[in-house]
């Protein structure tokens, strides 16, 4: 029985995943659970594994007293004497039980609590992966993918989570058995176990797929600055150099294109302008509406961050963008409300782009 014993716990902790310690910790608190039920005590039971023999021992604990009240927690000098040898009063005595003692529904319990203990563990160890990923990119596996609202289910590692529709790339197909690149937004502990909020619109994909492409932004020589993005269509992102050395934007962009191309691969295709930070908010707030050329930059408001922006008539639905895109996504960069005005006449660019 013992060797039965061993080999399903070998078994059981293989296929979960868990080390043997807790395992064990699990199975010995669910007999001890299991034998007060039985006992009709609160306390007063414990039970050990024998990890050499595999043995399981439930011992019963009793109070050596003069007079007992409760048989259940209370003995006498002269019965305690026949489990310790020379006990005394107030002495506690360990009187062994049999495991065969517990009944059918003693064992339902003992079924129960396990199985309770160990989704606690494997809880707390998916918890523990994502929380040293949290904020980070990694890749996942597509499961399966609704039908009806487009969600899909993806695999890191040995968990499983959702990614809700509205997290995925507006336009884009998930079919299962693609292998994606998510950000992980947040990670919380819940009663019915982890929350996994996972997300590819968020503009920490962005940040970090940068970080991995363009080793200037890893070692810190370059810093992102600020991102704004329309998920799909568009996303800018400001960088600036700690090296007077070190161009920023041709770090981003790399040789012939290939680190920002293989981010907007990975991203589906969508757009994205790498922009010169500038701590004067005039050239940043210029930079910010390329590819438009700009005649002028007003600070109407420090205070609320308005600014007035003037630029040639023929460039104005450049600077605005489709639908306003270009003139949201330079606000939300520079944190500038920006009102944009048409020159007519001659004029000078206020920045090269």
């Amino acid at each position: 029985m013992n060797t039965d014993f061993r080999d399903a716990l070998l078994l059981f902790q293989k296929e979960k995943g868990i080390s043997e310690d807790q395992l064990c910790e699990k199975v010995c608190n669910a007999i001890a659970v299991a034998a007060r039920k039985e006992y009709g005590v609160k306390e007063g039971i414990t039970c050990e594994l024998d990890k050499n023999t595999y043995e399981l021992h439930i011992y019963l604990h009793k109070l050596v007293v003069e007079e007992v009240f409760d048989d259940r927690l209370e003995i006498t000098v002269e019965d305690a004497q026949a489990y310790k040898p020379g006990a005394q009063l107030d002495d506690e005595v360990q009187i062994p039980l049999k495991l065969e003692s517990l009944g059918r529904i003693a064992a339902q319990t003992v079924k129960h609590t396990v199985r309770q203990g160990v989704r606690e563990i494997e809880h707390e160890q998916v918890l523990a992966e994502f929380q040293s990923r949290n904020k980070e990119i990694v890749t996942a596996k597509v499961t399966n993918v609704d039908p009806v609202t487009g969600d899909a289910t993806v695999e890191i590692g040995k968990s499983e989570t959702l990614l809700p529709r509205k997290e995925q790339i507006p336009g884009e197909r998930l079919k299962v058995g693609d292998y994606i690149k998510i950000y992980i937004v947040d990670v919380k502990s819940t009663e019915k176990g982890p929350k996994i909020i996972i997300s590819r619109v968020h503009t920490g994909l962005v940040k970090r797929l940068f970080e991995q492409e363009v080793p200037e932004i890893y070692d810190g020589s370059v810093e992102i600055k600020s991102i704004s993005r329309e998920a799909g269509a568009r996303t800018k992102i400001a960088v600036a150099s700690k090296d007077e050395n070190v161009d920023p934007i041709g770090s981003c962009i790399g040789p012939k294109g290939s680190r920002v191309n293989k981010v907007i691969e990975m991203l589906g295709g969508e757009k994205i302008d790498v922009i010169k930070y500038n701590e004067d908010p005039k050239l940043f707030i210029a930079a910010a509406l390329a590819p438009a050329e700009i005649v002028s930059v007003e600070i109407v408001d420090e205070e609320t961050r308005s600014c007035r922006v003037t630029v040639p008539e023929n460039q104005l639905s450049l600077a605005i963008g489709n639908k306003g895109q270009n003139a949201r996504l330079a606000a939300r960069l520079t944190g500038w409300k920006i009102d944009i005005k048409p020159y007519y006449g001659n004029y000078q660019p206020m920045i090269q782009l």
